[in-house]
């Protein structure tokens, strides 16, 4: 009885994709089919739950106005995140999407280990490693062993310190890739991520390994000597541990627009919202580089007769609107339109790891060659072809720098979840410009505060978590790999 309440619980939730579809009314009708749930059930509505939220809520809402993609105009409020004023509202509905979907992945994962399945198995892994990594990059310590057991009567799970969790999550990413059995093919369903290729498993296992890179230069500060020996051990042995090689592997899930795998924007025009305008940092860096992605991104800026005057931003954080005698440059909504990309990680991503580990003498190689191909796979993403001559341009040629090489990383983690401000917050670049009227005595902010209803459901443990992390619950408490 235990058994099927758990699996009842798990496959609503799980449906919610499906909510309005024939498909959704025979599941939910039909009791003989919750006892023979497969992995796969699972994991396209895990996939589109956990994407869409990332692009529409993580990227879009905070991130890029942390990073200064996105600005407010015309706007009423002096506040907002561009000016780092930030609520405690912030991280409300991260903390609630993906404890919502870790227990779903819980479910995939004892569905997987039933049916004997290993590659199912090692997805699920890699799903509970990615989700749990993307809730404590942002807010540190959270529930984390005693998480997802409210159905054994734990509604007040205990923290656990960011060490804790992120080992236990390399430790996940391990076992995942060493389950992979890519002489087979998924047997289910098609994936919403990499669908009926014959190299689906093949592709799941370098997303294991690409992410695994991630979290561990994410520690590379802070776990420096563990961290590099562990990313050497896996650039040197792709047949043991594959990542990435080519735009081909990336990991980005496709809203088709047709229902149920919809947009987050059902409206097009709630994508900019006659409300949202580009930064002038962001619009004039890639009109210094003379940069192709700049018109798929962005819309021209128009005078006061909404004349075009060509691409042109606005300061983030600027102070007051009568100042300003022309209408910004506006986010290109064709980068919302179906077929829209959610982006999980690209091949883009691992170039610039290796550029960055290179520049720094941290592994074998030349890290301009992994930065202009970084660069190059970069505008693939979005299938925008690189002109031949981008690097002759003595803003855009190799300077040597780490600076260059994260701004760059910068543009290619557009749309990339919460992945810009993190890497911001380990490195300290891009430097992004501050003006004078930012709250929080401009400093970026660093962390989430946990959200109200964890404060008043489970002060106790709240308490201490805030304790453990040096206090007080705040923008400005880093967590424990942000040591710069």
């Amino acid at each position: 009885m235990k058994k099927i309440k758990h699996n009842i619980l798990a496959f609503i939730a799980a449906a919610t994709l499906y909510n309005c579809t024939a498909e959704f009314e025979e599941i939910n009708t039909d009791p003989n089919r919750l006892e023979t749930i497969s992995p796969a059930s699972l994991l396209n509505p895990v996939l589109y739950g956990l994407t869409n939220h990332n692009s529409y809520s993580a990227w879009h809402h905070r991130t890029a106005h942390f990073m200064q993609g996105i600005v407010p105009y015309p706007s009423n409020d002096a506040l907002g995140y561009h000016r780092y004023w930030v609520t405690d509202a912030i991280g409300q509905t991260m903390w609630n999407n993906h404890y919502r979907w870790l227990k779903n992945i819980d479910e995939m994962e004892k569905a997987s280990v039933t049916a004997g399945d290993v590659n199912y198995q090692a997805i699920a892994l890699t799903l509970k490693a990615w989700s749990f990594a993307n809730l404590t990059d942002v807010f540190g310590d959270i529930p984390f062993e005693e998480a997802l057991k409210g159905d054994e009567g734990i509604v007040k799970p205990k923290f656990q310190r960011q060490q804790v969790i992120y080992k236990a999550v390399l430790e996940y990413l391990e076992q995942a890739n060493s389950l992979y059995d890519t002489s087979k093919t998924l047997i289910y369903a098609p994936d919403l991520l990499y669908g009926e290729r014959i190299t689906a498993v093949a592709n799941w296992q370098k997303l294991t390994n690409s992410l695994h890179l991630r979290m561990l230069l994410r520690l590379s500060d802070v776990q420096s000597a563990e961290s590099i020996a562990k990313i050497n051990t896996i650039l040197n042995n792709p047949a043991t541990y594959p990542v990435f090689e080519s735009s081909a592997d990336d990991a980005i899930l496709i809203n088709t627009g047709i229902a149920p795998n919809t947009t987050p924007w059902p409206r097009i025009q709630d994508y900019a919202a006659g409300d949202k305008r580009l930064s002038t940092f962001f619009v004039d860096q890639l009109l210094e580089w003379n940069d192709p992605r700049l018109p798929f991104w962005a819309t021209q800026a128009t005078n006061l007769q909404k004349e075009p005057i060509g691409y042109k931003g606005i300061d983030s954080g600027y102070s007051f609107e009568s100042n300003i005698d022309y209408t910004p440059s506006a986010p290109n909504d064709n980068t919302a339109k179906a077929p829209m990309k959610n982006i999980i990680m690209t091949y883009a991503e691992i170039e610039f790891i290796k550029a960055e580990l290179a520049f720094k003498g941290l592994i074998a190689g030349d890290a301009e060659t992994h930065f202009k191909k970084g660069t190059e796979a970069a505008m693939a993403i979005w299938n925008i072809d690189m002109p031949a001559d981008y690097f002759s341009n003595e803003k855009t040629a190799y300077n040597n720098t780490l600076e260059q090489i994260m701004l760059q990383k910068y543009f290619a983690l557009y749309f990339t979840d919460n992945q810009q401000w993190l890497e911001y917050n380990r490195t300290g670049y891009p430097d992004l410009p501050k003006h004078p009227d930012l709250f929080n005595d401009g400093k970026m902010p660093v962390r989430y505060p946990y959200p109200q209803d964890v404060k008043r459901q489970n002060t106790e443990n709240y308490l201490d978590a805030v304790n453990n992390m040096g206090g007080p619950d705040d923008i400005n408490t880093r967590v424990w790999w942000d040591i710069k």
